[in-house]
């Protein structure tokens, strides 16, 4: 089942929420790390390079993501949900794309600073089309680090909740976004 459907996240939806928590985590990991690399580390290019591409491509299927989501609506909530849950969990979700697309345009903002393209992975280029403004590279560097610590605890926020839904409350929130149907109430 490829479409979701009201019980449950179709296969797309779900492989597209996965793939983005997991490259999220990766970035955010590698970034940390890259930053203190210095100029004789061997990884001291290639990890910029994949950090960059792979934020390119983590763009591009967000965009996807959405555009599914129109295609293919979520299910609603659950009905054991509270006013407040819906509500809060529909705020996070949005402040979730509004900092993934925040973090992506630091980031650019930060890899272009200098009037370079970002090559992704030899495929293809992104052109800078916004560069040297004073302190460009800093300024975005300083913002994408926090934005991107915003995004991080957000989602961790978002996976408590998931998780106090699944084995506290038992209302199958978590199922749904494993491809199985909630368990019906006790």
């Amino acid at each position: 089942m490829l479409r979701n459907r009201a019980d449950r996240y179709g296969l797309l939806a779900m492989t597209l929420h996965w793939l983005v928590a997991v490259l999220v985590a990766s970035l955010f990991s590698l970034g940390l790390w890259m930053v203190n690399l210095t100029y004789y580390d061997a990884w001291y290019r290639s990890a910029p390079a994949i950090h960059k591409g792979t934020g390119v491509l983590l763009c591009l299927i967000l965009i996807a993501r959405l555009a599914w989501r129109r295609l293919s609506p979520p299910p609603p909530p659950l009905a054991s949900h509270a006013a407040w849950e819906r509500q809060a969990a529909t705020a996070a979700h949005r402040l979730l794309y509004g900092l993934l697309f925040a973090v992506m345009l630091s980031g650019y903002l930060i890899s272009t600073a200098d009037g370079r393209p970002i090559e992704v992975f030899g495929l293809f280029r992104v052109p800078a089309t916004l560069s040297g403004l004073p302190n460009q590279a800093d300024l975005a560097g300083r913002v994408h680090l926090w934005l991107a610590i915003g995004l991080v605890s957000l989602a961790g926020l978002h996976a408590l909740a998931a998780l106090k839904h699944q084995f506290i409350d038992r209302d199958g929130t978590l199922s749904r976004m494993l491809g199985r149907p909630p368990r019906p109430p006790a």
